[in-house]
């Protein structure tokens, strides 16, 4: 046999490249190698990157830079499951940094991510997507496109996964997820509640915190805490609560149990299980002012069930809630107080915080925080409702000055509790004196101004409840405060419209005031109101009658009509019909203007004669209208006290007024004394007088720092009438009787008696039009016509009627007419027993045969009213 020759090896083929190892020691040149079609290379550049990002937040920014994120995404859904799994344990740790997470969401991973949660992935790939997923879902761009894209699902199952650090990952992205409401209500659907409460059993106690926190939120929802107790989670809350070993859970636990407290059955349960006598011990002996802020308001949540309030009550639970009042904690001073709030539903709860309590939230009325001066309002709002006790000690515990500095708060909840205390302590009339003092109306433009209608309301029902006064009503309106006000009513709020009507009824409660409203519309605004079905209420009928009734220029110039409870007083002037919606000027206003062709305005004014407009420094000899000079008036004056010197005497020589009210008398004696200063050298003292105020006049004028005060014309001969019908007529004790003298006396003063087929004759235009040349004004006063028809006897007689406390009314007809109708009682009935007789209406003639009655419903009275 021949030797054998050794083979040779075969050479390798010319195209393939011999393996090369490479020590790098740049990142930049391992981020390059992420492009590799190599998985070899592929697993160890990712593996090295991710040691690289372990190392800390520059790193990250690094990768960022050199552009790892983009080759990195694409390795995700790499057919190798080591490069895909090296590649997503990287995106776990970067996902941590702000930048790149922003670069992800831009680059539309989730998806990617989320299909790494598949059961048939490796647990580390479950644990570091999941990490991912948790990272991201902090910002809510991230937990949009996390839900959308249906990563709850996923996440939820990985909750049962045997290792830790996926359960704790996937709860921490479930809890971040579900504080978006979508995500609370799919988590329903996935019955997510039994494998979150299986949690609670982990023996690592960030996964049972991170699974009360959740807890925690999902149960705001009604559907979750009815799955909660369906799946025996209470009794595990309150196993938690009953261990100390686990105090660390005990601030989440609380919080969820406060939760579930809203929830009757829940609620229920809890009490059967002694959880409410647990929550009282955790307020009343824990240190930690978490703890101590979530029992209260566990126990604020269960208080508002009857039941549990008793109980709570039984077991003293006040004396704790004050104690926790005084705190050091913010938010367990809001938990105390809204505990207090909803205990004040019990009485005796209510009677304990009167020496209790209300001290100490007054004192939280001045604190720094707007959240704990919220809930002190609120608590003292419902302490002082319907207990007026409660109320005065809130005053005399120094509220009224907090109370009024907490109605310019920031917070709206603490305005409108706020006012709503004041409001309360404006029941009592001291309280409400104290509160006007502390300047009440100016701080309460701000609440009025505001666009919250609760904080409206509640400032409008204050007006309504301080403004009771007319000090306290002028003060409002010199604050700025009616404007506001009338704007609210036209509110879209039907609270809002209903107490602004309140507080306007209750603004109107005299005739400046009423003027006031009026000539800011709010007549004009409340009869639209009152026009519509929906919008009206009792109080805005309410507040346009007061508005007319204390307006009553205006309501007689509307209507045409005055009741004999409308009583008119001095200023009220007929201007005439005006349509409804048509702003009748205020008198000062119309007494200013020159004269015109109009008819003339009817001025009824028995004040004082001394009180005359501010003097000119014109011509004294010419007849110059009302405030511009004194002459016309003075003469009017002389030639009114000559007439009364030769009659009963003047009552207008004394600058006290004689007639202030509907039943005046002047006594024997002061009629005496003044008919005792007849003689000249009264006159010229008088004369003397006015000439010294004419001569000071120019000095007032020309220093042009002193202005007087306006008043509307004086009526020298309306006094003189006045003082005669007090005198003669009210003495007369038959009311029948009565109305006859004053009829007569009326048409005495207006002409006399006018027989029908004269009355076109009665030459009654032409001394209006002189009375008006010589007054140079529209506005003439009743005292000065001497020829009077229908309209001007009419107003005649009722103003004197409302003096001497005569009942009539006023009505205006068409051309010219106006009657009075009187109420009697019916000839054909006196003297019969049994029930009152029926009361006639009756019409008094003051024209043809002046102090006959006529019946309402007769010939003759249509003949006097309309022929």
């Amino acid at each position: 046999m021949g030797k054998k020759v050794k083979k040779e090896a075969e050479p390798p083929p010319k195209d393939v490249f011999d393996p090369l190892t490479v020590e790098s020691k740049k990142v930049a040149t391992v981020v390059l190698m992420l492009n590799s079609p190599e998985e070899d290379i592929l697993a160890k550049a990712c593996e090295a990157i991710y040691r690289f990002a372990l190392k800390g937040e520059e790193n990250k920014a690094t990768l960022l830079e050199l552009g790892a994120v983009e080759p990195l995404t694409k390795l995700l859904t790499h057919e190798d499951k080591i490069v895909r799994r090296n590649a997503t344990m990287i995106f776990g740790i970067l996902a941590s940094n702000n930048d790149v997470k922003k670069l992800l969401r831009e680059l539309d991973v989730v998806n990617s991510v989320i299909a790494r949660l598949a059961p048939e992935e490796e647990v580390v790939i479950h644990e570091f997507a999941s990490l991912c997923l948790a990272n991201m879902s902090v910002e809510y761009t991230s937990k949009v496109q996390i839900f959308e894209q249906g990563g709850l699902e996923p996440l939820i199952r990985l909750l049962s996964s045997p290792d830790p650090d996926v359960k704790k990952n996937s709860i921490e992205c479930i809890y971040n997820l579900v504080q978006d409401f979508r995500c609370r209500a799919t988590l329903q659907e996935l019955n997510a509640i039994p494998p979150i409460l299986d949690l609670l059993k982990s023996e690592y106690p960030i996964i049972q915190l991170l699974a009360l926190k959740t807890l925690g939120v999902i149960t705001n929802d009604k559907a979750s805490r009815a799955m909660l107790r369906e799946n025996q989670g209470v009794d595990q809350l309150i196993k938690i609560l009953e261990t100390k070993e686990l105090n660390d859970l005990h601030i989440e636990a609380l919080s969820v149990v406060a939760n579930c407290i809203e929830d009757m059955d829940t609620m229920v349960l809890i009490q059967q299980t002694g959880g409410l006598k647990k929550l009282l011990s955790f307020a009343e002996n824990s240190a930690i002012p978490e703890i101590q802020k979530n029992a209260a308001r566990a126990i604020a949540k269960a208080a508002y069930d009857p039941e549990n309030r008793k109980l709570f009550h039984e077991l003293e639970v006040e004396k704790c809630l004050v104690s926790l009042l005084g705190s050091e904690n913010d938010g367990t001073k809001i938990a105390a107080s809204q505990a207090i709030s909803a205990m004040c539903e019990n009485s005796g709860s209510k009677e304990f915080f009167n020496n209790q309590g209300i001290p100490q939230l007054i004192q939280l009325l001045k604190s720094d925080s707007e959240e704990v001066r919220e809930a002190a309002a609120l608590a003292l709002a419902n302490l002082t409702t319907c207990n007026p006790a409660n109320a005065k000690a809130a005053a005399e515990g120094d509220g009224i000055d907090a109370l009024i500095n907490t109605l310019s708060s920031k917070r709206d909840g603490a305005i409108a509790n706020a006012a709503t205390v004041l409001t309360n302590m404006a029941m009592q009339e001291p309280l409400r004196l104290g509160i006007q003092s502390h300047d009440v109306m100016h701080a309460l433009l701000s609440p009025l101004h505001s666009a919250n209608t609760i904080v409206q309301s509640k400032a409008a029902l204050t007006v309504a409840a301080t403004a009771c006064d007319a000090e306290a009503r002028t003060e409002l309106r010199n604050a700025g405060g009616l404007e506001p006000l009338v704007e609210l009513l036209c509110s879209k709020n039907e609270e809002v419209r209903r107490n602004a009507s309140w507080a306007v009824m209750v603004c109107a409660g005299d005739e400046p005031m009423a003027v006031e409203l009026c000539r800011l519309g709010a007549l004009e605004i409340l009869e639209e109101i009152n026009v519509s079905v929906s919008r009206k209420n009792k109080f805005s009928e309410a507040a346009y009658n007061k508005l007319l009734n204390n307006y009553l220029s205006l309501k007689y110039s509307q209507t045409g009509y005055l009741s004999s409870s409308n009583i008119i007083s001095d200023g009220f002037y007929d201007y005439g019909r005006i349509n409804p919606g048509t702003k009748l000027l205020p008198l000062k206003d119309l007494c200013l203007q020159e004269p015109s062709d109009q008819r003339a305005i009817l001025l009824i004014n028995s004040r004082s004669s001394d009180v005359s407009p501010p003097p000119s420094t014109e011509d004294k000899s010419s007849d110059v209208g009302y405030g511009r000079s004194i002459s016309s008036s003075s003469s009017l004056r002389r030639a009114s006290k000559e007439k009364t010197n030769a009659g009963f005497g003047s009552p207008t020589e004394e600058k006290s007024e004689p007639t202030s009210g509907r039943n005046t008398a002047v006594s024997k004696s002061t009629t005496k004394e003044k008919g005792s200063r007849k003689g000249r050298g009264k006159k010229e003292e008088e004369k003397v007088k006015e000439e010294e105020e004419v001569a000071a006049a120019p000095k007032l004028t020309g220093e042009g720092s002193l202005e007087k005060e306006w008043f509307p014309p004086s009526d020298p001969d309306f006094c003189v009438y006045v003082y005669e019908v007090t005198k003669s007529i009210l003495p007369i004790t038959n009311i029948k009787e009565q109305i006859e003298v004053l009829a007569k006396y009326v048409a005495e003063k207006m002409g006399g008696k006018i027989p029908k087929e004269k009355l076109q004759d009665f030459s009654w235009e032409l001394h209006i039009s002189e009375l008006k040349f010589q007054l140079k004004s529209n506005v003439v006063p009743i005292g000065l016509i001497k020829k009077g028809i229908f309209y001007h006897r009419a107003l005649l007689f009722k103003a004197l009627a409302d003096k001497i406390g005569v009942g009539c009314s006023l009505v205006r007809g068409e051309y010219g007419r106006a009657w009075n109708e009187v109420k009697l009682m019916s000839e054909s009935r006196k003297g019969v027993m049994g029930a009152l007789p029926p009361l006639e209406v009756y019409i008094v003639d003051l024209m043809f045969h002046p102090g006959s009655l006529i019946k309402l419903r007769s010939r003759e009275a249509d003949h006097y009213r309309f022929l």
